[in-house]
């Protein structure tokens, strides 16, 4: 049983949200321009969603903000102390940078991994409600994105402390959250549509995004690849998270500018992050309902 046609100027092109469906359906792509006209238009949302998540995480409270800050910050005080034994020397630039990358890396990881059970568990929501599903792994973007935010000043403070310098440029490190902001959200919408046919994505997602990580330039700074072969380089080069992490890192401790290609690969890496995840959730989306009754 499906919701009754709407017929706009004698067509059929609007958003026909699916209420129940209680047999499988061939994958395909509904219209997307009433798809993401409809998307817009109940924005808000995904927005009430997110806060809810926020408030039953007691993010709210005194307590729950200071914890957003503290475990990322000591994380990156674990980290340091691990690398600082490694190398035996200890480094402030390498602690300006491992908190700056580790918080932008935890935001996108927060946004994979909670994006990912975000479909399955909102059962009741999905029978019972009609609206554009790919709200919901967006929810869990906006929810990491605002679990990050705490950590910004957090950051400047070191930036102050350990005497870095400010400059205009800093504004422009934006571009490069942004991209890391768009790429989460691909990613989000790819893993919600996998654990809802596999269920153990969740489990082994945690494995996957912290090997990512040890991967990034997180622990280690870019100019430390400068020893390497070019081959070994260039597959580092490959990873997503590099010219964003670079280029954000660079920008706001006043190294030199990233270059072109950085900008370049850091925006086709979150679009192309959103075209494959978008289509792949919204082409299944409407077999979700029988998937999780």
């Amino acid at each position: 049983m499906t919701a009754p046609t709407r017929a706009h100027h004698g067509e059929r092109d609007d958003f026909e949200p699916v209420y129940h469906q209680y047999g499988p359906h061939r994958a395909g792509l509904p219209p997307l321009v009433p798809y993401f006209r409809e998307l817009w238009a109940r924005r808000e949302f995904a927005a009430e969603m997110s806060k809810a998540t926020l408030r039953g995480a007691d993010v709210n409270t005194v307590f729950g903000q200071m914890w957003l800050i503290l475990n990322p910050l000591l994380l990156a005080g674990v980290y340091y102390l691990l690398v600082t034994i490694i190398r035996q020397r200890h480094d402030p630039a390498l602690f300006t940078h491992l908190t700056l990358a580790l918080f932008a890396m935890t935001m996108v990881q927060a946004a994979a991994s909670s994006g990912a059970t975000s479909v399955t568990g909102s059962g009741r929501l999905l029978i019972n409600t009609a609206f554009p599903r790919l709200l919901i792994p967006l929810s869990a973007v906006r929810t990491a994105f605002w679990r990050f935010l705490p950590t910004i000043p957090v950051y400047l403070l070191f930036h102050a402390v350990f005497g870095l310098a400010w400059h205009p440029r800093m504004l422009v490190s934006l571009y490069f959250l942004l991209t890391m902001i768009v790429f989460s959200m691909g990613l989000a919408a790819f893993f919600a549509t996998c654990q809802v046919y596999f269920r153990d994505t969740s489990n082994f997602l945690p494995y996957g995004l912290r090997l990512w990580m040890y991967l990034s330039p997180v622990l280690w700074m870019p100019d430390m690849l400068s020893h390497m072969g070019r081959a070994t380089k260039l597959i580092v080069e490959l990873n997503p998270m590099y010219p964003m992490l670079t280029g954000y890192a660079h920008l706001l401790q006043g190294e030199a500018f990233p270059p072109l290609w950085m900008w370049v690969a850091s925006a086709a890496w979150a679009i192309g992050s959103v075209i494959i995840g978008f289509l792949f959730f919204i082409s299944r989306e409407r077999e979700f309902a029988v998937r999780l009754t």
